[in-house]
């Protein structure tokens, strides 16, 4: 079936593949969305439905790549429980991409994003993955319709060689855990999505004057509009430590205060505000074609508006330099593995910072009542922030 399908293996930024759309990281907005745009378009509630849904570009290519190798593919074990993978395209092609570099005619993973929805839909945790991390990558359908043949490089070489296909086998094959649908965006699609909310505050503890991703910036509370938050969340060189770790935490906190203004009321009780944001973010969605439709995302999202922000965490996937080359990484175990093993069962991740860590318990009753102690080890507990974290206080 794989081998009659056109060039290309997914979403892909080349051109000469499937069209990309670009998507909005939290689609959760969508249950709010669809009952308040339909109460205020009225008559023409259809029409607006069916826009919105048909912005959505479904990724035919990836879907059939992925059954070719469905029965290599790890098995969910948890009923209701999703993990939707998030990636972001380094694409410059494109008028809107062409500003942030020359278009070679490839493209990687700037920014990759594994995340998981608990089956109760009570918290959500999402799991960065470096673009520099050592990986086995499988051999994957490139877009002129050759094969690639399996090798060891960094992660994001998936996404160039194979698309969004290629990049969810490598995930499979490095966490064993069942990827059930995903998300592709470029930069303008990014862009769209921040504008589309009137910006996004972050708090800066330095002033910004970074030429490279063309930022100046105040220190304190800032609203960043679309294209300083791309600037923001991309920059390394001229922020922080330089380091890509530090650029993923950055992202992160971003990503949290992003959730936090899509789920405000002067966002999803304004109609006038509310379509827009929709339109940006379902003309910003490249899915599987299980997702590629409101009524798609409205089954998988219906709950999170429920979420505690204190549980939507964000953490990197635990990581250290590379053993042969300090200018890549690699997974740090069994700390990895634990993480893994955790989101695979469905099992509550702890970050650091999120609420107490369990302990010892035994019993006080005094004399020969007394049972033996019963020590419960604590969950491991790994570094990250959550979306109600205020990085100002």
């Amino acid at each position: 079936m794989g081998d009659r399908v056109g060039p290309g293996t997914g979403a892909s930024a080349s051109g000469r593949g499937l069209v990309r759309r670009r998507r909005r990281r939290w689609v959760r907005i969508t249950t709010f969305g669809i009952t308040a745009l339909l109460v205020a378009a009225g008559g023409v509630g259809w029409a607006v439905y069916a826009k919105l849904s048909g912005n959505i570009t479904p990724d035919e290519a990836a879907a059939a790549e992925l059954e070719r190798y469905d029965r290599e593919r790890p098995t969910s074990l948890v009923k209701d429980a999703r993990n939707i993978l998030l990636i972001g395209s380094d694409s410059r092609e494109g008028t809107a991409n062409a500003r942030y570099g020359r278009d070679n005619g490839t493209e990687r993973s700037d920014t990759t994003i594994l995340l998981h929805l608990s089956a109760g839909r009570d918290n959500a945790t999402a799991v960065s993955i470096p673009r520099d991390l050592m990986v086995d990558l499988p051999g994957c359908r490139r877009p002129d319709g050759s094969r690639s043949a399996p090798r060891f490089a960094m992660f994001n070489q998936a996404f160039q060689l194979g698309g969004s296909a290629c990049t969810i086998r490598t995930v499979e094959k490095l966490t064993d855990i069942r990827v059930d649908h995903h998300v592709v965006v470029d930069f303008h699609g990014f862009k769209e999505m921040v504008d589309a909310v009137d910006g996004v505050e972050v708090c800066l503890r330095q002033p910004i004057d970074d030429r490279a991703a063309k930022l100046r910036l105040p220190a304190g509370r800032v609203t960043l509009n679309g294209e300083q938050a791309l600037g923001y969340v991309r920059a390394r060189k001229t922020l922080g430590d330089g380091s890509d770790t530090e650029r993923m935490e950055r992202q992160q906190r971003f990503l949290g205060a992003l959730v936090n203004k899509v789920r405000s009321n002067d966002v999803l009780l304004n109609p006038a505000k509310l379509y827009p944001v929709l339109d940006a973010a379902t003309s910003s969605l490249t899915t599987d074609p299980e997702l590629a439709s409101l009524r798609g995302l409205y089954a998988l999202v219906r709950g999170l508006r429920d979420i505690p922000m204190e549980q939507v965490q964000f953490l990197t996937v635990p990581r250290e330099s590379y053993a042969y080359d300090s200018n890549r990484d690699q997974l740090v175990e069994p700390a990895a593995k634990r993480l893994f093993e955790r989101l695979r069962t469905d099992t509550p991740v702890v970050v650091a910072g999120n609420g107490p860590r369990e302990g010892s318990y035994g019993d006080s009753r005094p004399g020969p009542f007394r049972e033996p102690a019963v020590t419960v080890s604590p969950p491991p507990t790994f570094r990250g922030n959550t979306a109600a974290e205020d990085t100002c206080e």
